[in-house]
């Protein structure tokens, strides 16, 4: 079964590069907490500071990718303490 087709709440083609950007109706924005606080999640080599940490995204528009990087954060620190949370309001932030 395929999913079904997003709601199309927006959209506009570049007439240079042929893109189209569309912005998607959503239900809910998933992020992975730790311990009931949000997180980042950042990445480096030991070796080489070149080019420097990489922070990783830990907010997602699927459900599924929140799971499964919550999963696998529990696996890495052998913890049970990395959860998802479902986002579906918020403080608006005028900075």
């Amino acid at each position: 079964m395929s999913r079904p087709k997003p709601k199309v709440l927006l959209s506009k083609t570049d007439r240079n590069t042929y893109k189209t950007e569309e912005v998607l109706e959503s239900t809910a924005i998933w992020a992975v907490f730790y311990e009931g606080k949000p997180i980042n999640l950042k990445t480096s080599a030991m070796a080489s500071a070149h080019p420097g940490p990489k922070y990783k995204k830990v907010s997602f528009s699927n459900p599924g990718h929140a799971l499964n990087l919550a999963k696998k954060l529990n696996q890495t620190f052998g913890s049970d303490k990395f959860h998802v949370y479902q986002l579906t309001t918020g403080k608006r932030f005028n900075g």
